[in-house]
């Protein structure tokens, strides 16, 4: 992993930008170690909403995670389009 040197408060932009390079070199260096996609990800949902909930507080945490089914529905969260139709 390398530094990423984020000068005084950045932007939340490049906060973003930054904090997801740092998880995305972690997730490969973890991929490539033989630790489960699937395993990640769950770790990452669970670490993620720690720090929601204790930002936060646990309703403030509840009502973001509800909101995020429709946005999964609507591909926000999709890297590649669709190739699966649903049956109608």
């Amino acid at each position: 992993m390398h530094s990423i040197e984020l000068r005084g408060q950045a932007p939340e932009i490049e906060q973003k930008r930054a904090a997801l390079t740092y998880l995305h070199e972690a997730w490969v260096e973890a991929r490539t170690d033989g630790i489960d996609g699937d395993c990640l990800a769950q770790a990452c949902l669970f670490a993620a909403f720690a720090e929601f909930v204790s930002t936060y507080g646990e309703e403030a945490a509840a009502g973001y995670a509800e909101g995020l089914a429709q946005r999964i529905r609507e591909g926000e969260f999709s890297l590649h389009p669709a190739t699966h139709h649903t049956p109608q």
